[in-house]
């Protein structure tokens, strides 16, 4: 992946978090810290509770990043076939944003509810109710599977590298993106229901992905046009001979 991309990712992983993460995930970062993180803990073991929770929320964006990745490898094959895989993956991007905006409903037509299935809020009530520090990181875990737009987004983006690795790559910058404003949780909740800065940041994401998938439309179209391009001065060529 070029810096550019590297950095477009972080950016609106980054301001994403702030505004996205916090509402989608601060309920249960909120649930687990005074149900499952004891008073007399000491701040070293509540940090590591912390970072266990964090790191397997990101094993699991990894994991769904390297599926991805691995499903955009698999059907890469010329550059037309990358190039409107890349329009496709562009288009998905920019209605990704305008639903994230709320001028579509383009992520309530396609999330499914996790969170509702018996077999997750088993799994959630068994692991909330656990004080061992394993827990906390199968919990994350498991709060990486939930329905989530800038997921989608991200996956999305993980298909454009037609590559497992590269996948798994997309999602852990994502994921250690959003740490930040997860552990700061409790002094940024304040701050942002107060002064509408959580919804300012939601929509500069929103700005931020579509315009990122106004630039990957821009590269598939760019494939495609180099590769008719080429073709076409093979038939040209040829037939001067």
């Amino acid at each position: 992946m070029e810096t550019i991309d590297i950095l477009s990712i972080m950016t609106i992983a980054f301001l994403g978090s702030f505004g996205h993460c916090d509402g989608m995930c601060g309920g249960i970062v909120i649930a687990y810290t005074s149900t499952k993180v004891e008073d007399n803990w000491s701040k070293t073991k509540q940090s590591v509770s912390h970072v266990l929770y964090s790191v397997g929320r990101i094993v699991t964006y990894m994991i769904i990043g390297s599926i991805f990745g691995y499903l955009g490898q698999a059907v890469t094959f010329s550059k037309t076939a990358n190039g409107i895989l890349l329009l496709v993956t562009g288009i998905l991007m920019i209605l990704v944003g305008a639903s994230l905006i709320g001028k579509l409903k383009f992520l309530t037509l396609i999330e499914h509810s996790v969170s509702k299935s018996p077999l997750y809020q088993t799994t959630f009530k068994k692991l909330i109710r656990s004080n061992s520090l394993f827990s906390f990181y199968l919990l994350g875990m498991l709060n990486g599977l939930l329905p989530c737009g800038f997921v989608y987004f991200f996956a999305i983006t993980a298909i454009s590298t037609g590559s497992a690795l590269g996948g798994a790559i997309v999602m852990l910058i994502f994921g250690l993106s959003t740490v930040p404003a997860l552990f700061s949780l409790g002094f940024f909740v304040g701050i942002f229901k107060q002064s509408g800065l959580r919804h300012i940041m939601i929509k500069l994401a929103a700005i931020l992905v579509i315009l990122y998938g106004i630039s990957i439309v821009y590269y598939g179209y760019e494939h495609i046009r180099a590769d008719n391009k080429l073709l076409h001065e093979k038939i040209h060529g040829n037939s001067v001979k």
